[in-house]
């Protein structure tokens, strides 16, 4: 009789058991059903976020848009002489027939703002990357023009070789000496003021000739003076925006040296295509117009 006793009892615990198991797995099943739902209604947010349309002529923030690398690369020129140069910081569109950069581009971040390096010894100096004849000191030497940067040293203090490689002519203009240190200096300070603020920028530069077959030239290489100079900036932290600036190589400190325009702009005057990695709606809304 006890042995029987002993059984039923055993029976039961054992259903006890079962039950208390079944009831647990439902309930860790009910939980993982929630969390599904958490989960797909996030999804829904983040795809509503993705979808949401924005007032015509303006682009979302940048948190879903894919930054390519080279964004500040100019598209390629077909009607110029064109040999790229990839330096450290910079790269350049050389022209061998101007002896001058057809454009300099680059991506200034807020770490590259700052340095300790300083300006090399003997400074300025020929590249011998691109074929004779080509800029050198003695073209510069009593021309009555400044040996202008295009991507400036200001920008190139957190890295020795960086630094040396701003001074290669292939990175120079002449330059009126009143824009040197007036409207095109201001800008650059005003691009580092722009990558300090937002983490980067991207940036390209250089010459404008308003007739290229006929222009004035220093030295024995003839390198050609520019008529003015053109700067692009493109911000891509929170809504994308882009700057424009064309720069007379003379007027000194002329207000309308430092006045943004659009890109569009600067695109018909030098008949470059600016920031071409980007989608092609998100470009034509930054360049097509100023944004505060």
């Amino acid at each position: 009789m006890r042995r029987k006793k002993f059984s039923t009892q055993w029976k039961i615990l054992l259903g006890a058991i079962a039950i208390f198991s079944i009831m647990s797995q439902c309930d860790r099943l009910r939980k993982i059903m929630d969390s599904g739902k958490q989960i797909v209604t996030h999804k829904q947010i983040s795809e509503a976020d993705e979808k949401a349309e924005t007032k015509e002529g303006e682009v979302s923030e940048t948190k879903n848009i894919n930054v390519p690398n080279g964004l500040e690369i100019p598209a390629k020129l077909t009607d110029v002489s064109e040999q790229i140069l990839v330096r450290k910081a910079y790269t350049v569109s050389y022209n061998k027939e101007t002896k001058d950069p057809n454009w300099v581009a680059w991506r200034l971040t807020a770490e590259h703002t700052e340095g300790m390096v300083r300006r090399p010894k003997g400074a300025f100096h020929e590249d011998g990357e691109v074929p004779e004849p080509r800029a050198t000191y003695y073209d510069y030497k009593k021309s009555g023009w400044s040996r202008g940067h295009m991507c400036p040293a200001g920008d190139n203090k957190w890295d020795e070789e960086a630094m040396y490689e701003s001074f290669l002519f292939t990175n120079i203009c002449p330059q009126d000496f009143s824009i040197n240190s007036g409207a095109w200096g201001d800008v650059e300070r005003k691009c580092r003021m722009w990558a300090r603020e937002y983490g980067e920028v991207y940036i390209a530069c250089g010459p404008i000739f308003y007739n290229k077959n006929q222009y004035e030239t220093i030295g024995e290489n003839k390198v050609a003076v520019p008529d003015a100079f053109f700067k692009v900036v493109l911000i891509m932290e929170g809504k994308p925006r882009a700057y424009g600036f064309i720069c007379k190589n003379g007027g000194g400190k002329d207000k309308a040296n430092k006045m943004p325009r659009t890109v569009d702009e600067v695109e018909k005057i030098t008949g470059y295509d600016f920031f071409p990695q980007l989608p092609d709606d998100i470009e034509v809304a930054v360049e097509s117009k100023l944004t505060d």
